[in-house]
């Protein structure tokens, strides 16, 4: 089972994404800030990351650019869900390592399309 983790300060964003997450085959845990998010990928490091891009402690650019230097950090797909909707700022994102980007609010058809398009997820749900 592939493994999704949701890095989000809003516990009703997490919840929202881990049902979407669950019902497209997904196995899913969870983070509050990207500090969080780094000690889940030390101990095990998933097969997607859902990454909201503000967040206390550690934001999810900071984050993602952290997470591409560690052991096994190039292997994970990151996807940024953020309601930031600049194009240069979508782009400093993908540049940093992001593999994908998608705003918020989104609903499973998006995140399934999202997660396709990076080689994950398919047709888990069909």
């Amino acid at each position: 089972m592939k493994t999704c983790l949701v890095v989000d300060d809003s516990r009703v964003i997490r919840k929202v994404a881990r049902r979407i997450l669950e019902d497209l085959g997904f196995e899913v845990a969870e983070a509050g800030d990207g500090v969080e998010a780094m000690a889940w990928c030390h101990a095990a490091m998933p097969d997607a990351i859902l990454l909201d891009w503000r967040m206390p402690v550690m934001d999810g650019l900071e984050f993602v650019r952290r997470l591409r230097t560690e052991p096994g950090g190039d292997k994970p797909r990151v996807v940024f869900c953020s309601v930031e909707n600049d194009l240069a700022r979508i782009r400093e994102a993908l540049d940093a390592g992001a593999d994908e980007y998608v705003m918020k609010p989104f609903d499973g058809e998006i995140l399934a399309g999202k997660l396709a398009f990076v080689g994950l997820a398919g047709k888990l749900a069909a």
